[in-house]
């Protein structure tokens, strides 16, 4: 997977996170009688940084890529792995944004 597949893969994959565990919460939020909207944006706001982990690998590797090339001087690796990072942020982000967006007509704040 060449690097500009992998930053739209990552940023899509938390972005699908995000939306899609919210609406499935807020379906649960129906079935057990809860305030959707409410727990839809709660549940955003929670599983952003599962989201983000998620889409990076789910693990420590990212990280270790990151530590390990830039102690050897090989600074391309690690800022391909940081800015797949900062997509899958992104892709959380925006998903989060869009599900208060939604929820914004259901919520009094």
């Amino acid at each position: 997977m060449n690097f500009i597949t992998k930053v739209f893969f990552d940023f899509f994959v938390a972005f699908g996170v995000v939306l899609g565990g919210s609406l499935l919460g807020g379906i649960c939020a129906v079935i057990t009688l809860q305030p959707p909207a409410s727990m839809m944006f709660t549940i955003a706001d929670k599983i952003k940084i599962w989201a983000i982990v998620a889409a990076v690998g789910g693990t420590i590797d990212p990280l270790k890529v990151i530590e390990t090339n830039f102690v050897e001087g090989h600074l391309s690796p690690a800022i391909k792995q940081i800015l797949f990072i900062v997509s899958a942020f992104a892709g959380a982000q925006m998903g989060t944004d869009l599900i208060h967006w939604i929820c914004r007509g259901g919520m009094k704040s």
